[in-house]
């Protein structure tokens, strides 16, 4: 993976409230949004239109975790990147930006 970004979820994010009570985890939707965030501001790409290739959630991330957001884009136009705690890989997957019209 060429490109790094660095997450820390807060420890009092709303988030927490709900999902799940006493054993509190980041949402997967929530580490996909994170993703796209640092994927866009380290390439400049626009990718709220992106098509999703794939994701898996591997593992948990909790409160006051500091994540790290790789990826690597491919020859032919496909970003895939990973999520990972420490030596933890919680989540990986592709997207694909949206084509110029």
């Amino acid at each position: 993976m060429n490109n790094a970004r660095h997450w820390t979820i807060p420890l009092d994010h709303p988030v927490f409230a709900g999902h799940f009570p006493g054993t509190p985890i980041v949402p997967g939707v929530m580490l996909l949004d994170a993703a796209l965030h640092a994927i866009g501001a380290a390439t400049g790409m626009a990718l709220d239109t992106c098509e999703i290739g794939s994701i898996k959630f591997l593992g948990r991330a909790g409160p006051g975790e500091t994540l790290v957001i790789q990826h690597t884009l491919s020859a032919g136009g496909a970003i895939r990147f990973d999520i990972v705690a420490g030596t933890r890989k919680i989540a990986s997957g592709s997207i694909v930006p949206e084509s110029p019209v």
